[in-house]
């Protein structure tokens, strides 16, 4: 569980206690419920991490865009509900090259002028040099947004990195090296589901040089 979820469930059971104890248990109820909640929201379960060159959920949730880029990339949006898991892990291993937080609105984070307008946070790491760009959106009543990453940091993929409190939204930027995996309407796992592979690099031999490359990998007829 994530720290912030003890100290909420402490203080709303503590605010449950005294009511119980100045008026009565009915008076107390919602407090003891609403400090149950906010200890099942800040769970954070072990994920297993895929092995392999590819890029993983930044978190839990429902693919809800998928928009091309203008350098032949993808954007992908996970919007995450009041009931997923809001712990947000780094989708691809590497350098954290930029962190930048920009104040913004808080429109309900499954519409599109969120990506542009809602409060957020960025990191941009380079993985192999590959530019993946993850960004935190703050929604309607998420309000904060906790990055525990810097510039200059090593990254390992699936790490847990940050979370956006109750209710939120993450984008995980792919250049055209990476190939999706998935589609629209997908449900997802952060740091154990694949969102694209990482495309592989054919180097083309003319067919002369494959032949010349083939003898000589034989070796010389026995006299």
């Amino acid at each position: 569980m994530v720290r912030d979820g003890i100290y909420y469930g402490i203080w709303f059971t503590f605010a449950g206690a005294a009511l119980w104890f100045v008026f009565n248990l009915y008076w107390g109820l919602p407090c003891f419920l609403v400090g149950a909640f906010c200890m099942y929201f800040f769970r954070d379960p072990e994920r297993q991490i895929p092995e392999g060159p590819v890029a993983v959920s930044a978190g839990d949730g429902q693919v809800v865009q998928i928009r091309p880029l203008d350098n032949g990339g993808h954007r992908v949006s996970v919007f995450l509900n009041i009931f997923n898991v809001h712990v947000n892990r780094i989708p691809v291993g590497g350098v954290v090259t930029a962190n930048e937080y920009r104040h913004g609105k808080f429109k309900m984070a499954n519409l599109e002028d969120a990506s542009a307008e809602n409060e957020q946070n960025s990191l941009t790491i380079n993985s192999a040099g590959s530019e993946v760009i993850v960004t935190q959106i703050a929604g309607l009543i998420a309000r904060r947004i906790v990055c525990d990453t810097k510039i200059g940091d090593n990254v390992e993929k699936g790490q847990r990195y940050g979370l956006i409190k109750f209710g939120s939204r993450m984008d995980v930027y792919l250049g055209p090296e990476w190939q999706l995996t998935v589609q629209l309407g997908d449900k997802v796992k952060g740091g154990s589901s694949i969102l694209a592979r990482r495309a592989e690099i054919e180097l083309t031999v003319p067919r002369g040089d494959r032949v010349q490359a083939s003898s000589s990998m034989q070796g010389d007829p026995a006299e």
